[in-house]
């Protein structure tokens, strides 16, 4: 009987998580980067940890009230609200309809800068706020957090981490620096592309060229646009001695939102965990008319388009040829669509306002997912393995889609020059080309051979730092030495000064002897 119990009481064990009710603190970045924090913080709850969203007044995705997190809703405007984002992403849609390929370039990058420079204005005018208000920071301090999770496209969660004192862990794809692995990790510029170049890590000589001279004009337009306001709120609360990007360096844990299925080869650390897909599960049952809609394709089957919640309209006359070029296909189509219903729309197409994309992804009847790009939906059309027709808008967009149609499970199509023809042919040689499907399957079946779970994966880490304190044995302190340093210019100044002086004393003697010589000649 004792024994007995024994085994009932070690399967269980092994079975039940420890129950270890800890306290997380998330400073979300708002917008679709909301969508992958809300997996992390549900699945937390669901393991018995209480966790606390701080969020901004005038906040579009981050619900006040929710039962897998208590809010804290600070009372000044963040900045990143759906009008920003909708006004922000026509004025690009503008700018590349209407100017010339250079022009539109360089416009385009004028019109990120200044919108990013104001929302990482008002990111520090919230961090500003909470320092200040001495009642806010006294109960986060009486609350005793175990950490701080938050996504380093802003600098909000690392100040209040380091300002509380707190294990630092971020949800991240982007810092305010650009891609994450750059702010880390050894990234050799000779095969580790920067995104978005839209390089492979097997670059030629002038791709090289071209990567270096991107990288460094990012670079400095990356910190025209932060570093006076980070740099300024770093000196105010941390004093004149510290860096501010040193402080996202110094995180303790870096959840990467990519894997080496979508990532190219490259270095990496010890404290970056790659969690690509943790967004992804088995498909689930369709809703009945959606369900219905689906089996009336029949043998041809249904194409599924969604733009992401940043794009719920287009322009009419594009709307009317992405429309028009649908209705001559024998597939069904759902479109997820907000804008005026196209003219040219056919009978064989559903506009939605919102579509379950993800159980409609893994159903055996999808054939092509016609998509924007987005980090979340790219990953889980890997994860489904359904092959890619791209319409690229902004951001990251177009490089992810890159990195797909590299490896033939996609296609990229250029929505501002397209018309209804050029998008009929995309969508056509997806269809018939066996190959992207047979790429994408293998892609997925690569993604999915794992020994865990990437959100089992990525939990157990945020724990392992809730437990201890911190992974100060994980990160490097590389952050802290200076550029000459790091870059190891003092060695090389030392070693070739000694080689010169050895140099100088060889020749010095060579000299006296030849000198000794011809006097005793004389």
């Amino acid at each position: 009987m004792f024994l007995s119990s024994a085994l009932i009481i070690s399967v269980l064990a092994g079975i039940i998580p420890a129950a270890h009710g800890g306290k997380v603190l998330v400073f979300p970045h708002d917008g679709s980067h909301w969508v992958n924090m809300r997996v992390l913080v549900e699945e937390l709850h669901s393991r018995g940890h209480t966790v606390t969203v701080i969020r901004a007044a005038d906040s579009w995705y981050i619900s006040e009230t929710s039962p897998h997190y208590n809010t804290v809703t600070v009372d000044i405007a963040g900045g990143a609200n759906e009008d920003f984002f909708r006004l922000f992403v026509s004025e690009v849609i503008k700018i590349k309809r209407s100017k010339a390929s250079a022009w539109a370039r360089f416009a385009l990058d004028m019109e990120l800068k200044d919108k990013f420079f104001e929302l990482h204005k008002k990111v520090c005018e919230v961090v500003t706020y909470i320092l200040e208000n001495k009642e806010l920071i006294k109960s986060f301090q009486d609350a005793k957090y175990d950490a701080v999770l938050t996504d380093p496209a802003n600098g909000g969660g690392v100040m209040l981490a380091h300002y509380l004192g707190l294990p630092l862990m971020f949800n991240a794809r982007w810092t305010v620096h650009g891609e994450a692995h750059f702010a880390i990790a050894p990234s050799p510029l000779s095969y580790v592309p920067l995104p978005p170049s839209e390089l492979t890590d097997q670059m030629t000589f002038f791709e090289r060229v071209k990567n270096v001279v991107f990288y460094t004009m990012r670079m400095h337009l990356y910190k025209q646009i932060v570093g006076p306001h980070y740099s300024a709120l770093t000196r105010r609360y941390f004093g004149p001695d510290e860096d501010y990007f040193s402080l996202f360096q110094a995180a303790d844990l870096w959840l990467m939102r990519v894997d080496f299925v979508f990532e190219f080869p490259r270095p990496t650390m010890p404290n970056v965990v790659y969690m690509g897909g943790f967004q992804c599960k088995p498909a689930k049952p369709l809703p009945a008319d959606l369900e219905e809609f689906v089996q009336s394709s029949g043998e041809h089957g249904v194409i599924i388009m969604s733009l992401g919640t940043l794009i719920g309209e287009l322009p009419h006359d594009l709307a009317d040829e992405i429309a028009a070029a649908f209705a001559t296909l024998p597939q069904k189509v759902i479109w997820r669509y907000k804008g005026d219903r196209p003219a040219t729309l056919g009978n064989n197409t559903l506009l939605v306002d919102w579509m379950p994309q993800n159980d409609l992804l893994g159903h055996p009847k999808i054939k092509i997912f016609v998509a924007h790009g987005g980090t979340n939906g790219v990953q889980e059309a890997i994860y489904h393995g359904v092959p890619i027709v791209g319409l690229p808008l902004i951001f990251d967009q177009r490089d992810n889609l890159f990195r797909i149609e590299v490896r033939g499970a996609g296609k990229i199509i250029d929505i501002f020059s397209m018309n209804e023809e050029i998008f009929f042919q995309g969508i056509q040689e997806v269809l018939n080309e066996p190959s992207y499907r047979m790429n994408m399957q293998r892609l997925s079946r690569l993604h999915r051979d794992q020994p865990m779970k990437p959100l089992d994966t990525a939990l157990f880490w945020i724990e392992f730092v809730m437990r201890h304190k911190g992974a100060a044995h994980l990160r490097t302190e590389s952050y802290r030495m200076p550029w000459y340093s790091f870059h190891s210019v003092d060695v090389m100044l030392f070693l070739g000064g000694a080689v010169l002086i050895i140099l100088a004393i060889f020749a010095a003697l060579i000299r006296w002897l030849c000198s000794m010589c011809l006097r005793r000649k004389s």
